[in-house]
């Protein structure tokens, strides 16, 4: 039996820059061996999920593993807080399996629809940045198809894991993980809210009292100017202890529940989405939040992921696709991200989706995104004029900074700036020249960026 190929038009979950590719989806390990060792001229490049924003798991003219096909979980150890899977397991499957066995994926992003491999592949962060570090930390080990071919067991604390943590899938295949897991009492988040006044006040309020909370990151108007500028609503959590619970609640305390909504339409024009109805948003979204609200409970799908119960919310901003812009600046350069902030206001383009947080120590992944610092995301629609001149000066004020952008997310980078971000760049390629002299694995991203 043969893997399905097919030919396909991809791109990121931004739907921007689609490019044409040949689709295998391996179901078995012998299968996806085989598709390595069949990549072709043009190279080949897992893809999982296809949550990247930009186009990392896009590879045109030549191939793309779709990993889904493998998604076993081969062994949970209940006792010691370890599971090994394959990486095309989605974190979503590992929620609804370890929840009711009080297990919880140690690191989960805005959206639980990743795989396993994808989130080692991009070395995802979440809201726990700074106390859990991002996910590659918490995986103790890995199989990784390699160029020639081979089948390779991979530590943690390797020179080959540390290049894979983050290498946006261009050292290999990820086919399994053993991850170590979080222990949790109950399916439920203590929610703490604040509002904050502007960019200063968030600042200080995450400096003085982040450690406290397991999990946190603020929601940022940035359309707001003048006193207002960076004003936000902050949003802390820590996972609910059993204790904490209505007696209603404590019947099933480690329910998994989740909340489907109607899709956006794929005919949804960008204009409705322009300024005055960002602004709009904005401040309804601002101002019906309470000033301070402590101890809301809510569920785990509610707190980290709530467009997931939004299908294909990726339309919102149209046919013609959004940018997801990600960047961050180190600790001490809060000068570089109030620049950042005041330009964004000021330039009154239509920005819905903008998240401020801290983050922590920089993981063990050559080319992982986080660095200890504050991080800032925001969603803005393609179509936007001006909008490529506008983020490479962005680029050039996050790099001038010593900061780096996310490469999970992007999809128009330009490559002159990419050393300056990733000190760790020269050692990554000398490692890819050695294990894949004839580029076995590539990508959209990697031809752009010259990875």
């Amino acid at each position: 039996m043969s893997a399905d190929t097919v030919p396909v038009t991809l791109t990121g979950w931004g739907r921007t820059a689609p490019t044409a590719a040949r689709l295998i989806r391996p179901r078995t390990y012998e299968e996806a061996v085989a598709a390595v060792r069949g990549c072709g001229v043009r190279g080949g490049i897992p893809r999982g999920l296809g949550r990247a924003y930009g186009d990392a798991a896009q590879n045109a003219g030549g191939t793309v593993l779709d990993m889904t096909g493998l998604d076993r979980i081969h062994a949970i150890d209940a006792d010691g807080g370890t599971v090994l899977c394959d990486a095309g397991v989605s974190l979503h499957r590992l929620m609804e399996v370890l929840l009711p066995l009080g297990w919880f994926v140690p690191v989960t992003p805005g959206t639980r629809q990743v795989t396993v491999g994808g989130a080692i592949g991009a070395d995802v962060h979440g809201q726990n940045h700074h106390v859990a570090g991002s996910f590659s930390r918490h995986v103790l080990s890995l199989e990784l198809v390699t160029a020639d071919g081979e089948i390779r067991a991979v530590g943690r604390g390797t020179t080959l894991f540390d290049a894979t943590a983050g290498g946006m899938g261009l050292t290999g295949v990820i086919l399994t993980a053993t991850v170590r897991l979080l222990p949790v009492e109950t399916s439920l988040m203590s929610v703490d809210t604040v509002r904050t006044t502007g960019l200063d006040d968030l600042l200080a309020r995450l400096t003085a009292t982040d450690h406290l909370y397991g999990y946190s990151a603020a929601w940022i108007d940035l359309l707001a100017r003048g006193a207002a500028t960076g004003r936000a609503v902050l949003t802390r959590a820590d996972h609910a202890p059993l204790d904490a619970l209505p007696a209603r609640a404590r019947r099933a305390p480690l329910a998994f529940r989740t909340r489907q909504f109607a899709a956006p339409s794929a005919l949804l024009p960008a204009g409705l989405l322009g300024g005055p109805a960002a602004s709009l948003c904005n401040e309804l979204r601002y101002r019906t939040t309470p000033r301070v609200r402590t101890g809301e409970l809510r569920g785990i799908g509610a707190y980290f992921h709530p467009l997931d119960g939004v299908p294909h919310w990726n339309r919102v901003h149209g046919r013609g696709g959004f940018v997801r812009y990600q960047c961050v600046v180190g600790d001490g350069r809060e000068d570089a991200l109030h620049r950042i902030v005041r330009r964004v206001a000021a330039r009154r383009s239509p920005v819905f989706r903008a998240v401020l947080q801290r983050f922590g120590e920089t993981g063990p992944g050559w080319l992982s995104f986080p660095l200890p610092g504050w991080s800032l995301t925001l969603g803005l629609p393609a179509r936007v004029p001006g909008l490529p001149a506008f983020l490479d000066g962005l680029d050039e004020e996050v790099a001038a900074a010593g900061g780096r952008v996310c490469l999970a997310k992007d999809a128009r980078l330009r490559p002159d700036l990419l050393a300056a971000m990733y000190p760790r760049l020269d050692e990554f390629r000398a490692l890819r020249a050695e294990l894949d002299p004839r580029a076995v694995f590539a990508s959209d991203l990697s031809r752009r960026l010259a990875l």
